[in-house]
Order: structure tokens, then C-alpha cells, then sequence
């Protein structure tokens, strides 16, 4: 990595940071964080899902990413994976739901993207969520070789026989001045209709929850409070996508336990 890449890479990590930055002790105000309904839902079908949403059966379910999907919280019990699951676990109550989390600091996806037929292989998941193109963002990694290693990690992982969406950048304004995340994010939505596979908009939601006024992701010290928010309302929206994307009917999961 040249000097200019790590300079911007502490430069962006540090606004972040600041963005999710230091506990306050004050409790959040509650918040709406609404999406609307065509960012949960998509055209593409989840069919190893639907086919483990069954009375007593169990949904694993593997996120992959950065930094990102723990940032802010001091342990992982807040972080949108934990949260997916729990959403998940009250929606589909008659089935059991695990979500792991695989953290893949700092690694662009052309890092990933040899190593995801043998994890997927390893742990074998339902579906994993492979958040990223924030690291290949911050490095400026060409265009087109991320989106060729988009492409080669949704195919290794296909092969390796588990569903996948790909989850896009978070947004943040404060980055936005140091950072162009345009290229990443329709190589990703490129990607995703070549394998026909859903794409969680992570980053037009949260860009949506900033401009209502829901989060203040500009504040420079909005505290964990605000973190553990946008993580509980990002695991909520995750959980809603994945059981339209399925077309899973919740009701005929109730059974008696």
C-alpha cells in the first residue's frame, strides 16, 4: 500500500470512527429508521432459505465483512449480525436461526475472494451476507478488477452451494468529501444481476435514515448510543430482506415449541 493509500486509509478510518466514536451515557431517543418497501424486498430469489424455513428447522446463516459490521459498539453483542439473528429468531419462531460472523479486516475482495469457496465449504452456511467494497473504496482499487473479484467470490460461493447477498458500502457523510464510492457501489448492483442474487442497499438506507432526520451520521461525536441504534435498526431491515427475498410465510412457522 503507497503512503498516500495509508494516509487516507487513517484519514477515512479516524472520520469512521468519530461517526460511531465514544460511549455516552445518555439513552437514545427512540427513532423511526422506516426503509421503504422496495429497498426489502428484490427480484432475485433466496431458494437454499426458503428450503431451511421449514416447522423445526434451522436457518444458518454467515455474514462476511469488515470492520464495519462491529464498528462503534464495544463488544459484538450490539453489532447487526447479532441483531439479524434475533430479529430473525422472533419472525421465524418456529425454527432455529444462527447468524456467525466472519471479520475480514482490512481485505479488499480480491483479498477475500479466493478464500470464500473453502469457508463456505468449512461452515456451510444457508446463506451468507458478504458485506464489502468499503476497504477496495478507500484504497481506490480499480473498477474493474473489484468487480471481477465480486464476481469470482459469488461464483465460488454459489459452486460451494449456499445462497448469497452482497451487501453494499455504509454511508456516511463525513466520508463522502475523502472517499468515491459510486464505482464500487454499481459494480456491486452489476455483479449481483449477472448472478442473480439479491443486493442489500445498505448504503441508499442509511443515506435515507440521515437525510430524514432519523440518525445524525454527520454529528462528530454522536457516541455508541447512535451505533447500537444504526446497528439494531440495519439488523431489523436485514432480517425483513431476507424473509421477503425468500417469500418465507411466517405463519406456517408457528408451532408449539
Amino acid at each position: 500500500m503507497t503512503l498516500l493509500h495509508r494516509t487516507r486509509w487513517r484519514h477515512v478510518a479516524l472520520l469512521t470512527l468519530l461517526a460511531c466514536g465514544p460511549a455516552r451515557a445518555e439513552d437514545p431517543a427512540p427513532q423511526s429508521c422506516d426503509v421503504p418497501a422496495y429497498l426489502l424486498t428484490s427480484e432475485s430469489s433466496l431458494p437454499k432459505v426458503k428450503a431451511a424455513a421449514k416447522p423445526g428447522g434451522t436457518l444458518n446463516i454467515l455474514v462476511i465483512g469488515s470492520r464495519s459490521a462491529v464498528i462503534g459498539l464495544s463488544d459484538q453483542s450490539g453489532a447487526f449480525p447479532n441483531r439479524l439473528q434475533a430479529y430473525l429468531a422472533e419472525r421465524l419462531s418456529g425454527m432455529t436461526v444462527n447468524v456467525a460472523l466472519e471479520l475480514q479486516v482490512k481485505k479488499t475482495a480480491e483479498e477475500m475472494a479466493p478464500t470464500l469457496e473453502k469457508l463456505v465449504g468449512d461452515k456451510k452456511p444457508d446463506l451468507v451476507i458478504w458485506q464489502t467494497g468499503t476497504v477496495d473504496a478507500m484504497r481506490q482499487v480499480d473498477g474493474e478488477d473489484f468487480r471481477n473479484a465480486l464476481d469470482e467470490g459469488v461464483a465460488a460461493m454459489k459452486t460451494a452451494g449456499t445462497d448469497v447477498i452482497l451487501m453494499n458500502l455504509q454511508y456516511s457523510p463525513r466520508t463522502e468529501s475523502m472517499i468515491s464510492g459510486s464505482a464500487y457501489l454499481d459494480n456491486m448492483r452489476v455483479v449481483a444481476q449477472q448472478h442473480d442474487i439479491p443486493l442489500f442497499d445498505r448504503f441508499a438506507i442509511m443515506r435515507q435514515w440521515n437525510e430524514n432526520g432519523d440518525f445524525d451520521l454527520f454529528s462528530p461525536a454522536p457516541g455508541t448510543a447512535l451505533a447500537k441504534r444504526v446497528h439494531d435498526c440495519l439488523g431489523r431491515a436485514l432480517s425483513t430482506f431476507v424473509v421477503e427475498t425468500a417469500h418465507i410465510k411466517t405463519e406456517d412457522l408457528r408451532i408449539q415449541r
